[in-house]
């Protein structure tokens, strides 16, 4: 039977050279490619199409997670790296495994197994476990990857001056420009900072540093402008959710 078509993502060579040496005997795995970040692994995922990926979750400049935001149609997953504090994430998003440096031949071989298993069967991913793939790291939000083409962009959350929502996508307007990613509203009002950001309307959230001014615009909503010069609409709610954060 042919071997499965492997990865490896991880910015640590030694990480990456014990895999190479656990497997060098194993027939039932081809390594196609390595790389050390999270920019490169979304293109060669895209380019090579691997049927299993080891991968890191802490790498710089884009973690495993968010790299895996950028990727339309994710491989088997076993996540191999330093920290405990991640598994629960890693199996809402189906992960194979989850193997804590430093393991074993016989643990990482284990885990293969598992992830064969699965290939051989045709396991399908669900729309669930897709969603899943699209969730933070943390429970609150330091930065926004955005794929446009083949461009990869991460928005720093402080850049960010308000997001618009656009059917299943928002639109996060920044400091430089406006960026389209699918997603939900209540997905970012959820994982921004609270003392930060504020839901306004069904339709927007606004960084609370740009508002400068609040005024009526009809019996049951108001008008809010910002430091941009736009104005934007305010329901009800939203308005008792301005009054409460900048005690009015």
């Amino acid at each position: 039977m042919e071997a499965f078509k492997a990865l490896i993502i991880d910015d640590e060579q030694l990480a990456r050279e014990l895999i190479k040496n656990y497997l060098k005997d194993f027939s039932g795995i081809q390594l196609i490619g390595e790389c050390e970040n999270g920019f490169e692994g979304a293109r060669l995922i895209a380019e090579l199409k691997p049927d299993l990926v080891f991968l890191d979750i802490q790498m710089p400049k884009l973690n495993g997670f968010e790299m895996l935001e950028l990727v339309d149609d994710p491989p088997e997953i076993i996540f191999i790296t330093a920290h405990n504090d991640f598994a629960i994430k890693a199996f809402e998003m189906n992960a194979v495994d989850y193997l804590l440096k430093p393991y074993s031949k016989e643990r990482l071989l284990a885990a293969i197994d598992k992830a064969t298993e699965r290939l051989k069967a045709g396991q399908q991913k669900d729309e669930t476990i897709r969603e899943m793939i699209h969730q933070p790291l943390t429970e609150t939000l330091e930065r926004i990857v955005v794929k446009s083409g083949s461009k990869i962009r991460v928005i720093p959350v402080d850049k960010i001056i308000y997001l618009e929502a656009q059917d299943d996508y928002i639109m996060i307007y920044t400091e430089d420009g406006k960026h389209l990613k699918q997603g939900t509203m209540k997905h970012y009002e959820d994982h921004l900072d609270h003392s930060a950001f504020i839901r306004v309307h069904r339709s927007y959230i606004v960084r609370v540093d740009q508002v400068v001014q609040i005024e009526p615009y009809t019996k049951e909503t108001y008008m809010l402008k910002l430091k941009t010069g736009t104005s934007l609409k305010v329901s009800r709610n939203g308005l008792k959710n301005l009054r409460d954060k900048l005690d009015f």
